[in-house]
């Protein structure tokens, strides 16, 4: 007879020796980011389902809440340039301890909120903390992954972030909403507790793990803000492109998302659980996809996996709209799962177009103009909410993206291949 007792090698061991050689030749502070981002989407995902509502339920209407979140949004926008700028100068860690430190006190401020007027000052810390330590992570993440890695690195943190923790997250403020008494004050308090426990964590991570490595160039010129915030945008016309493709692309964190919990709710009827699970599959769709297309977007090219995932959030949008059941419901939050992909797959696109040592200033004026049209939206979608109809938000978002963002990324061209920084598929770090 014949022995068949040899083992088997088939494509798991050759994907786990791959996915092994790309984790051991990554930077150790990218994997200090991968793990505070992951801790931070926890925090975030618990409060997520609920926040918006919370809000409404705290006494205000839709248009209060557009301009909560607008008040943060522009606030934090104003201050991405300068952030971007000494991030340049003085490197990430001190700015990402700033930027954490401002979200665990929005999760204070939320915790301990007795009316809508006082989440204004929990928006604004949360919108300068995400903004800020973002900033800096988006900048060692930028810096420290090459362009053979970038997607695949990006859409790593996202599966564990948005997918593992993004999932606990949802399945954890559940618990403890029913707990403490259902979708109401009482009940989601809680949340913020939770989350200002975590992001204290987050911090001590980061003050002890992180390096204290910056990227300036040598010889560079003595430091002039206004100067070197300009000299950024003197790299070609695909950049001021790239500041109304991007801007757009982060509508929905104004626009869409902060009214979708609530239109579930509200118009649907969706209760506890329902919103748990929309937001639970929300994540599995980044622990299923994040990953896969991740390496085809260093394969082929980032912008024919947008192609992808950009239409399946339209369609996301517009399930929610015509949701007759729970089903529906439950269908739309796994499509919104890959507007996250997505946009990890943009910020890849982001970090290519500008040299190392450009980065902090490149990613501040993106935040900048993402954050004031944000702002702007934000509010619009408040007064359409209470005006014109609750659907119209999502219309009108689905609208901007098809006629506005769209044509512009097929007339960007592709830069996995490095066409906008010389060598850019080599260590970017030196």
């Amino acid at each position: 007879m014949t022995d068949h007792t040899e083992p088997y090698v088939g494509p798991l061991p050759a994907f786990l020796s791959s996915g092994l050689s790309f984790l051991k030749r990554q930077h150790r502070d990218w994997k200090i980011t991968v793990l505070r981002t992951s801790l931070d989407k926890l925090a975030y995902q618990m409060v997520f389902p609920y926040l918006s509502i919370y809000i409404v339920a705290l006494g205000a209407t839709g248009t209060q809440l557009g301009m909560v979140n607008s008040m943060g949004m522009i606030i934090a926008g104003l201050c991405g340039p300068f952030t971007g700028w000494f991030i340049d100068r003085i490197g990430p860690k001190k700015i990402y301890l700033i930027g954490i430190g401002f979200l665990a006190v929005s999760y204070l401020t939320y915790s301990l909120a007795q009316s809508w007027e006082v989440t204004i000052i929990a928006m604004i810390g949360y919108w300068l903390g995400y903004s800020t330590s973002n900033h800096s992570c988006a900048t060692i993440c930028g810096n420290c992954l090459v362009n053979r890695d970038r997607a695949t690195g990006m859409l790593i943190c996202e599966t564990v972030a948005a997918g593992l923790l993004g999932m606990a997250g949802p399945m954890l403020a559940t618990w403890l909403v029913t707990l403490y008494g259902g979708v109401n004050t009482a009940g989601i308090r809680p949340l913020f507790f939770s989350g200002l426990l975590i992001t204290i964590g987050t911090f001590v991570i980061v003050l002890i793990q992180l390096s204290e490595r910056k990227w300036v160039k040598a010889g560079s010129h003595r430091p002039h803000l206004f100067r070197d915030i300009s000299q950024v945008l003197k790299g070609g016309n695909h950049l001021k492109k790239w500041l109304v493709i991007a801007s757009i692309a982060q509508l929905p964190l104004g626009m869409v998302f902060p009214f979708t919990q609530v239109f579930a709710h509200q118009i649907k009827g969706a209760n506890e659980f329902i919103l748990g699970i929309m937001v639970t599959g929300s994540a599995l769709s980044s622990i299923v996809c994040a990953i896969p297309l991740g390496r085809l977007a260093d394969r082929i090219g980032r912008k024919r996996v947008l192609y992808i995932t950009i239409p399946l959030f339209w369609i996301s949008n517009l399930m929610l709209i015509w949701a007759t059941s729970t089903a529906f419901l439950i269908i739309a939050g796994i499509l919104q799962g890959f507007y996250f992909i997505g946009s990890s797959i943009s910020a890849a696109i982001e970090r290519e177009l500008v040299p190392p040592e450009q980065m902090g200033r490149w990613v501040g004026i993106n935040r900048f103009f993402k954050m004031v049209l944000s702002a702007i939206l934000a509010l619009s979608a408040g007064v359409i909410w209470d005006r014109i109809g609750p659907q119209y938000i999502f219309i009108l978002f689905v609208g901007i993206d098809l006629l506005i963002r769209m044509p512009l990324l097929l007339s960007l061209p592709e830069t996995l291949h490095g066409h906008f920084k010389p060598g850019a598929d080599g260590d970017s770090s030196k």
